[in-house]
């Protein structure tokens, strides 16, 4: 009798073994799969984004081939982007030394007209909100921003008011970046002059409190 219900609790526990190692190896497998769907969707890929700098561009952004995870991303978001074919978009929530955009610091952004294409900058708090403030100030635009002799520009971006192109921080926390380029198909583009890195903005940060 004794042998019997020792071979009993040795099939038994094999048995639990064997459960355990599967429900451990689905686990990880679903785990595996939310997971890299979720990166997928939330940051993106080499196959769905391209990073310059600070910047991210989703390549396919509104197009009729997007990918799903380009259409899922701004789908979260509840953000209706023009299509890629016209307009690319670029988001930064980094400085250009990788640290996190904050209304704590102050930073400029600098960078380039782009004499054969509309553009424009707007900051927006963590929630993609526009930041309140008594001046009504929320983007620049390549028809309202302050350029230098040279073509080239300085936006301040800043808690306390600057004088130039300002835009007010407030008391937001994290921002966040989004330059527009519109092709004005006026002869030969921009972008075919210039490379990314000299057509998108450098952020750097200043003072933090």
């Amino acid at each position: 009798m004794n042998l019997i219900v020792h071979q009993l609790k040795k099939r038994l526990s094999a048995s639990i073994n064997k459960i355990a190692d599967w429900a451990l190896f689905l686990g990880v497998v679903l785990i595996g799969g939310f997971g890299s769907s979720w990166y997928m969707v939330e940051a993106g890929s080499l196959l769905t984004t391209r990073t310059i700098g600070p910047w991210m561009l989703w390549t396919a952004a509104a197009r009729a081939d997007a990918d799903p995870y380009t259409r899922a991303h701004f789908a979260r978001l509840g953000a209706l982007p023009m299509s890629t074919e016209v307009t690319e978009t670029y988001f930064a929530q980094t400085d250009s030394s990788a640290s996190r955009l904050n209304s704590s610091c102050d930073y400029t952004v600098e960078g380039r007209d782009l004499p054969r294409q509309w553009w424009s900058l707007t900051m927006f708090d963590d929630h993609g909100r526009l930041i309140s403030n008594v001046m009504e100030r929320y983007t620049y635009t390549s028809d309202t921003i302050a350029l230098n002799p040279n073509g080239t520009y300085l936006i301040s971006m800043a808690r306390d008011a600057r004088p130039g192109n300002w835009l007010p921080t407030g008391g937001a926390g994290r921002i966040s970046l989004v330059f527009t380029v519109l092709d004005l198909g006026l002869g030969v583009s921009e972008k075919d002059s210039l490379d990314d890195h000299e057509r998108l903005p450098i952020i750097r940060r200043g003072q933090c409190r």
